[in-house]
């Protein structure tokens, strides 16, 4: 099962002619289709996680999980 942060929000057609996604580019946060409406999703206050040097931040497909507390917390290390 994937995780979260590597799932894009639009359907397959749309991901078909998404600039972003043919650059392999992330999600901008201000997409429609980049928000999350997940339970896990709380944009963290916790300035130790969002500058977590080791965790991988090219895991995410969409930016707003750079700010997420759950990705910030659960997300791949650099280490691995």
């Amino acid at each position: 099962m994937a995780h979260c942060w590597e799932m894009r929000g639009c359907d397959e057609e749309m991901q078909s002619r998404c600039p972003h996604n043919l650059a392999d580019d992330p999600c901008p946060a201000d997409c429609h289709f980049a928000q999350c409406d997940r339970p896990t999703h709380v944009t963290t206050q916790n300035f130790d996680l969002l500058f977590r040097v080791d965790l991988d931040r090219n895991a995410s497909n969409k930016d707003i999980c750079n700010f997420c507390e759950f990705f910030l917390k659960h997300g791949p290390s650099l280490d691995k």
